[in-house]
């Protein structure tokens, strides 16, 4: 992914690259293709956050390439259109100067329409400090049926965010990262775990050696993954509500709602309330 938001030549390399897996994903019959955070551009704080002796400085945004950034996610949505496929990809989103850019999960239906943004809620240290301005909202869009929540990288270790998404009853998290580092997808299947919904899981391919991108089940386990080789790759999956799966059929049908009625108050009638002999003293 493109570190330097002001080389126009990269950023039109990393749109036809994205386009590109979206005609092989709608070749092989997906409904929606998700990208990484930042698949046209992740900008490096070393490049738009540095100052003259190598600190770091609030960036300079005026200096990235935002025609070239909006001509490129034009031509994304506008093959989205064409091939009926929904697809989310993240970029970097300007806001009125002095006001930093959102790091953004854009998403566009299948008819090349810009739908949804989801800005990233919970920013790193440097991100929050010379990078971005964070965002303030969840975000759940369908797909045929499908409710879906978005999240991004570091999010992955706040899991207030991943249960907000278990109490707007999505089926599926949509989580884009961008980072070398295979706890954060053992944090993802653990969502699934938790929450019981697919985790769609993805990554740039440089980083797939570690942990590759792939869709996660309810119950935790990964469907697909693509190859962990450093090429770019799909994972496909479905997400079909009324799978068979006995993994999924459990998380689904009995995981889920069981955790839901725990958590409202199932044991209430159940308790004891000041019985003597559950005094630690006549416990035995």
């Amino acid at each position: 992914m493109p570190e330097d938001p002001t080389d126009r030549g990269a950023l039109r390399a990393a749109g036809k690259e994205i386009r590109a897996l979206m005609a092989e994903a709608a070749g092989v019959g997906a409904r929606l293709v998700q990208f990484p955070e930042g698949a046209i551009t992740y900008p490096s704080k070393h490049v738009m956050a540095a100052g003259p002796d190598g600190e770091l400085v609030p960036a300079d945004w005026s200096r990235a390439a935002w025609d070239v950034l909006r001509e490129e996610a034009e031509s994304i949505a506008a093959l989205a259109g064409k091939l009926r496929l929904w697809t989310a990809f993240g970029s970097i989103h300007p806001l009125t100067p002095p006001n930093r850019p959102h790091n953004s999960l854009f998403v566009v239906s299948d008819r090349g329409e810009l739908v949804a943004r989801y800005d990233k809620r919970f920013l790193s240290h440097t991100e929050v400090s010379y990078l971005y301005t964070p965002g303030s909202e969840p975000l759940v869009f369908e797909v045929d049926g499908i409710r879906i929540g978005c999240a991004l990288c570091v999010e992955a270790n706040f899991p207030p965010l991943f249960a907000e998404y278990e109490r707007l009853d999505v089926d599926c998290v949509l989580l884009s990262v961008m980072v070398d580092d295979a706890p954060r997808a053992r944090v993802a299947q653990a969502y699934g775990t938790l929450y019981s919904y697919w985790l769609g899981y993805a990554v740039p391919a440089q980083f797939s050696a570690t942990v590759p991108s792939g869709i996660v089940a309810p119950g935790g386990r990964w469907l697909a993954q693509c190859p962990a080789d450093g090429q770019p790759a799909l994972a496909v999956a479905d997400i079909d509500l009324d799978s068979a799966d006995p993994d999924i059929d459990v998380a689904l049908r009995y995981a889920r709602p069981w955790r839901r009625r725990a958590q409202e108050g199932l044991y209430q009638d159940r308790l004891v309330v000041g019985d003597p002999r559950s005094d630690i003293r006549t416990a035995f």
